[in-house]
């Protein structure tokens, strides 16, 4: 009985062979024809994608008994040797399990020992990254000029944590995750030569969700079979990865799109209580509004999708703006179902969200009009307003009530006629919240700042801040964040003004005129204590 896995029976055996990297085998298959083989070749890319089957296919290719030139012939004694692991003089090491400097060392004595049978000695170094520091500087002169028959093949997914120096040695080849239609075009080589019934959009999907990964997709379809038979469908395929492949995620985005929220919201009470699954119908959603903002942008040949998909896209996006999709997009993507996958809060309020886009906009165009009946309030008679009296800064947040006719006059009223207007520190209350909204926009520290200090608008287009403690005051100085408040300022109210920010003097407590003035004493006296007899103590 075989018990080999598909990703192992079905690695590639030639240059030609590996699916998706021709850039690469190319430029590996003129070097061996053209016998420009160098001492060590540095293979990166993400996982799945070849750099393992590429290292083996080499040595194989330059130790071939028939010539060693090109692809390896499969057929003669060391290629067989190779392709089973049974060849001596082709060393695999994982370098996460031997990253050491002791393997290392050892590594440097065994390869000035000339090859047993082959004509190279290749060592093929797996994750190399991960070698300890001490580990890799003892590799880099053995690397850098090794005996004339020894390769080094070095493979890792994060070339960006290998050391400079071992980069610099090394002949480096990228490669890159396979596309869809190549891991699909693999996967039905595979489904022919082992005699599987697979339908076409069964293997597109177990492509996609293999993300770029060629061994990935080859285990997931080996796992479908296990599962169903040897005859997979699309259905059974959705049911073992989770896809949902529900059209209510397009339901939901046409809602959103139309900014019909209660629809939406009624549409995702049902996707709940049918019992999907929430990330994966977030996905699905997401990827969904992706295609809406590739129409939008008419980047319609990005679509993965029919004729008709998309034109009924087409019509979804004709009457919605490019903001509001890509905003829409911003605030699903943004959904965290990891704590709880089962609650479909975090997604209904990215759907009221969506639905609320734009909203600031229009409420910020109309507040100049609904400045306007503020502004006649300075043309009341005088007699009828009361003396300014000052107040707290505390008083500062509440608007003043307006005044009545009924309110008498004080006798000294007629000599104050002012015809001045009403300071605009009276607008500052009702407008200072709005411009905190503003600022939690884009700095939510900043806005918690500004909650602890009292605000007023000077006639003078100064917004002077007051704050009780110091520290806060050093915060908010900041060029930046005094940047940010006078354009909140200037969104809300539509004038410009500067922001000074001073420190509130605090009221100063009475002191005791006689008696012990210590910090200590004075807290055992709010205990109940009792002073029995006080000593005065004089320098000696």
């Amino acid at each position: 009985m075989d018990s080999q896995a598909l990703y192992r029976k079905w690695r590639p055996q030639t240059l030609s062979d590996v699916a998706g990297q021709e850039p690469v085998t190319r430029a590996l298959k003129n070097a061996l024809e053209r016998g420009r083989i160098v001492h060590a070749y540095l293979f990166c890319g993400p996982r799945g994608t070849g750099k393992t089957s590429t290292g083996r296919i080499l040595a194989k290719a330059v130790n071939c008994l028939a010539g060693g030139h090109g692809d390896p012939c499969n057929n003669c004694a060391m290629c067989r040797a190779v392709t089973s692991g049974a060849a001596l003089d082709v060393i695999e090491i994982d370098a996460a399990s031997n990253r050491g400097i002791e393997e290392i060392r050892d590594l440097r004595e065994k390869v000035n020992f000339s090859p047993s049978q082959a004509r190279h000695k290749v060592y093929i170094i797996d994750e190399v990254h991960m070698l300890t520091d001490a580990a890799a500087n003892a590799l880099l002169k053995t690397l850098e000029e090794p005996p004339p028959y020894v390769i080094f093949v070095l493979a890792t997914t994060e070339s960006h944590k290998l050391l400079p120096t071992i980069l610099s040695r090394c002949q480096r080849y990228d490669f890159r995750r396979l596309t869809q239609p190549a891991i699909a075009a693999r996967l039905s080589q595979v489904c022919a030569g082992e005699g599987f019934d697979v339908q076409p959009e069964a293997l597109n999907l177990i492509a996609k969700g293999a993300s770029g990964s060629l061994r990935d997709a080859v285990n997931l379809l080996e796992q479908m079979v296990n599962f169903y038979g040897t005859r997979v469908e699309l259905a059974q395929v959705q049911s073992i990865l989770g896809v949902t492949g529900d059209q209510r995620s397009r339901e939901i985005a046409r809602h959103i799109a139309a900014r019909d929220t209660a629809a939406a919201l009624h549409t995702l009470d049902a996707v709940v209580r049918d019992g999907l699954d929430l990330r994966q119908f977030q996905r699905e959603l997401v990827e969904y509004m992706r295609q809406l903002l590739l129409v939008k942008c008419g980047s319609t040949s990005a679509v993965d999708a029919t004729a008709e998909d998309i034109k009924e896209m087409q019509g979804i996006v004709e009457s919605t703006s490019l903001d509001h999709i890509v905003e829409s997009v911003k605030l699903l993507g943004k959904v965290d179902l990891r704590l709880d996958a089962y609650s479909p809060l975090p997604l209904e309020l990215a759907v009221v969200e969506c639905g609320m886009i734009g909203e600031g906009a229009s409420t910020r165009k109309t507040r100049p009009a609904e400045a306007k009946p503020r502004q006649a309030a300075p043309q009341a008679p005088t007699p009828q307003r009361p003396a300014p009296v000052q107040t707290p800064p505390a008083m500062a947040r509440t608007p003043a009530a307006a005044p009545t006719a009924a309110t008498p006059a004080p006798a000294t009223l007629p000599r104050q006629a002012p015809a001045t207007p009403v300071p605009a520190r009276e607008q500052a209350p009702s407008d200072w919240e709005k411009v905190l909204r503003e600022i939690r926009v884009t700095n939510k520290n900043l806005e918690a700042l500004l909650r602890s200090c009292e605000p007023s608008f000077e006639d003078d287009g100064v917004a002077v801040l007051r704050f009780a403690h110091g520290f806060h005051k050093d915060k908010v100085e900041a060029p930046d964040k005094i940047k940010v408040i006078e354009e909140a300022i200037l969104k809300v109210t539509g004038k410009p003004r500067k922001v000074q920010c001073v420190l509130q003097e605090r009221e100063k407590k009475p002191q005791r005129q006689s008696g012990p003035q210590g910090h200590l004493v004075q807290a055992a006296l709010k205990m109940g204590a009792k002073i029995v007899a006080t000593e005065e103590k004089h320098a000696e």
